[in-house]
């Protein structure tokens, strides 16, 4: 009797046991099932983290709403508009991820990328050969020319090369590519670059200086923002590698979304490209 019961108790136990290590097989799959599905889920979706000085119009410009499809800025009560959160809006929606725009000084972008804090630079940044050799860029997405800011009703308002700035006051944004095709005028005196575009508009109504070099957008945005100020277009302009009035991605040397971006890039037609600046040219605050 003791015997059967016994019997009884550790066939009892064995069951209980395999049951046990039935029901631990079966979790385990499970919860390899669930790690590979993040995993998936992180690739197709996920974040893409987008640097930006937020400062550049009409490239990008911060803004207090979202209106005109502005993107809130990460950590911050504020957003941010212009040419550069409309073409990452559509290189994002390309590879199914959620925009996040992450506001940085223009010097933090280079070394926020290289550090994984941000995935992309889109900042009106030009590939120049310097850039190339810390951080790879995907096919151009805008392309400009040089253009001079002056004030209307200057002696300069009517020239057509830049030799007729000779010995003229002139300056550019400070750490860009157009501060250095300053030197191309002869005899020019050449300013301390400054921070920022509004700063040099508050510095040319002034007559603290009398031109600036900047893209065409700008030249257009200072004249819409300002009526004392125009621009001049020029017929004999500097001479400058297209990598310097032309914008592009930045991105980590050797990252795998490059041709991918560059597919999605050649998806927008230029006359698409051209709307989407005409927009943010109207709709940048008047204050950039």
């Amino acid at each position: 009797m003791k015997r059967n019961w016994l019997v009884v108790m550790l066939t009892v136990v064995t069951a209980i046991l395999l049951a046990a290590c039935g029901t631990s097989d079966k979790k385990e799959p499970s919860s390899s099932s669930n790690e590979g599905g993040n995993t998936n889920n992180e690739e197709a979706g996920g974040e893409f983290r987008i640097g930006m000085e937020a400062s550049y119009a009409p490239f990008n410009w911060t803004q207090q709403g979202d209106a005109n499809d502005a993107v809130k800025i990460a950590d911050n009560a504020e957003y941010a508009g212009g040419y550069d959160v409309q073409m990452a809006k559509k290189i994002a929606e390309g590879l199914g991820k959620e925009l996040v725009i992450v506001k940085l000084e223009w010097d933090g972008l280079v070394p926020a990328l290289q550090s994984n804090k941000i995935d992309a630079i889109i900042a009106g940044m030009s590939p120049t050969e310097e850039r190339k050799q810390t951080i790879d860029f995907t096919e151009n997405y805008y392309t400009s020319d040089f253009v001079m800011v002056i004030k209307k009703g200057s002696k300069y308002e009517k020239a057509t090369s830049i030799q007729d700035f000779s010995g003229a006051k002139i300056t550019s944004q400070l750490n860009t590519s157009n501060y250095t095709v300053i030197d191309q005028i002869k005899d020019v005196k050449k300013q301390t670059a400054m921070d920022s575009f509004p700063a040099m508009r508050v510095a040319l109504e002034a007559g603290k200086i009398d031109g600036y070099v900047a893209e065409r957008p700008e030249g257009i945005s200072a004249a819409a923002a300002n009526d004392k100020l125009t621009y001049v277009k020029f017929e004999e302009g500097f001479d400058t590698d297209i990598s310097n009035t032309s914008i592009a991605v930045g991105l980590r040397k050797g990252d795998a979304n490059l041709e991918k971006i560059n597919e999605i890039l050649k998806g927008i037609s230029e006359d698409d490209r051209q709307k989407i600046m005409e927009e943010a040219i109207h709709q940048q605050p008047a204050a950039q």
